[in-house]
């Protein structure tokens, strides 16, 4: 199994809507990325870095693919229509990581 972590990192001047983020645009991805082998989405929120510190992220989504090459073939079909949903929630600049699930 891989996922891929889509980070959104916390800065003073982050706007981020979690309830626009959770149902819209996560549903976006379901939809577009499924065929693509897409398993399951989760919507982390940055609360702390610990030791009073802020969060890094403000927010973290994690995407989970059967296979290592299905985001990245799904993103080379439908990457603009995501991409250009972004501004609807954030004006963040997402950072992403794919990493295999070895445990």
């Amino acid at each position: 199994m891989f996922k891929v972590s889509v980070m959104y990192p916390n800065n003073e001047n982050a706007r981020f809507d979690f309830d626009y983020y959770r149902t819209k645009h996560m549903g976006l991805v379901k939809r577009l990325l499924k065929p693509f082998g897409l398993v399951r989405t989760e919507v982390l929120k940055g609360i702390s870095g610990g030791g009073g510190q802020t969060a890094t992220y403000i927010c973290i989504g994690n995407l989970y693919f059967e296979t290592a090459d299905g985001y990245e073939k799904g993103v080379a079909a439908y990457g603009g229509a995501l991409r250009a949903d972004i501004p609807n929630f954030t004006n963040v600049a997402p950072i992403r990581q794919i990493s295999e699930i070895v445990v």
